[in-house]
Parts: structure tokens; sequence; C-alpha cells
């Protein structure tokens, strides 16, 4: 069975949505919020599959309750339910997320509720599309914000890229750095490097990206060679083919 939570501050707007998903046989609703701070707390609780999260709310919106979700064992899939608004469909559009728009017709959340399955059949799926959810709730009041997916035995966390140190490859392995811990990637270092591009992040190596936001100190070992040292006292040797980008680190 799929769990489901429905999000909406309109009571209205919460039984309509409910009869339209009670038709589904492999649907169980196990719970209603009616404002963002509720359903932080209901999807903490009751760990839904799903979540029907309405943009505008008293107290706490969508966006803001989109942006809260940390992650741990059980990520949800959100569709997102909106009146006509806009810049947030674009955003979403562009991203090529799932949205209902109100009222919610039936063909629209039958395609929604398959995609959801799709999504769900993935751990990994579902975490990358929150992840990328995450970044266009972001882009309500600041610039882009990216999101990178981490696993920590079988949990997955979502987590900015200003609180990344540093990746680092280990063959097929990708190591997320932080100042506390250290993640599985869920993408490898190229990928990585292409999402974050135009970001405060350099290769230093074939294997390592770091963020020069965090680089405390920097040594020089040969005319082309260069010692990074982290935040975190963790420690890179810049390869001579990329030492380009350290002398860039410098200039700032």
């Amino acid at each position: 069975m799929v769990r489901a939570l429905i999000v909406d501050d309109e009571p209205v707007a919460r039984r309509v949505l409910r009869e339209e998903l009670e038709g589904q046989p492999d649907l169980e609703i196990v719970g209603e919020a009616d404002n963002g701070a509720k359903a932080l707390n209901a999807i903490e609780a009751q760990e839904p599959d799903i979540v029907f999260l309405d943009l505008q709310m008293p107290l706490m919106g969508g966006l803001e309750v989109i942006q809260r979700l940390r992650g741990g064992v059980h990520l949800p899939v959100v569709i997102v339910v909106t009146a006509y608004d806009q810049y947030a469909i674009k955003a979403l559009d562009d991203g090529a997320l799932d949205y209902l728009l109100k009222p919610v017709s039936q063909p629209r959340l039958l395609r929604s509720l398959e995609r959801a399955r799709q999504l769900l059949s993935s751990r990994i799926g579902a975490a990358e599309n929150l992840a990328k959810l995450q970044e266009i709730a972001g882009t309500q009041a600041t610039p882009k914000i990216r999101k990178i997916v981490g696993r920590l035995g079988e949990e997955y966390f979502l987590l900015s890229a200003n609180e990344v140190l540093a990746f680092q490859a280990e063959g097929e392995m990708v190591w997320i750095i932080t100042a506390k811990q250290r993640y599985m990637a869920t993408q490898s270092l190229r990928k990585i490097e292409e999402k974050l591009a135009g970001t405060s992040f350099r290769r230093v190596h074939r294997n390592a990206l770091v963020n020069v936001d965090h680089v405390r100190k920097m040594a020089a070992l040969s005319s082309n060679r260069w010692l990074i040292t982290l935040n975190n006292q963790q420690e890179f040797v810049v390869s001579k083919r990329l030492a380009r980008n350290v002398r860039q680190i410098l200039s700032w």
C-alpha cells in the first residue's frame, strides 16, 4: 500500500482530494494537516510515501516545508497542490516535477500518482526528486540553491552545497565530506561537478572536488603542486594539471 498525507489549510480542498484518492485501491490516507508546522510533524510521525502539499498556507507555506525536509530513512515524494501561481508553475514545469492545479482533475491526479509510484520504486530516485524540488523552492528568495543527496547506511539526506567541504572519489564510490560526517554520493564525481558548475567548487585532482569557501590554508609543495587544508583539517594534494584552479583561488 502507498501511504499518503494531505496538507492543505482549506477543509473543502482536503475533502475533495481525499474523495478522489479513496478510489485508489492501493493507496491509504494516513493523515491530514492544515498548516506547514503540522505537516512536518505528520511527515516525521507517519512516514508517508506521498505528500500532497499546498503552497499557500498560514504559519508556514509549502515551499518552506519542502526546504525543511532533511532526509532520513523515509523520504516522501512531494506532489505540489496549488491554485494558479504563475511563478511556481513555471519553476515546477522547468524542473519537470509534478504539481496539481486546484480544482484537481482526476486524469492529472492519476498521472501524478503513477509517476510517484515510479519514483518510490527507487529510493535514490525519490531522494533526487526531493532535492530538485528543494532547489526550486530555494529560488523564491535566493539564487538557485543546489542540493546534494547523500547516503548514510540506509538513510538518505538532503545536503546544501554550502555545507559540503569536498567530494572525494575512491574507485566507483564518491564520498561527500562535511564538517561532521561523510556520506556516500548517489552520482559520479563528473555529474556532481557539472551540477555545481559556477559555484565555489573547484576540481583539484581527478579524484577530488573542493569547496574553496572551506579552504583554511594552502602550502606550495613545488612550483606546480599545492597542499590544501580544509576547515576540518583534511588535506588534498593538487595535481600539476589542475594547479591553475588553485591559482584562481589565490587570486580571490
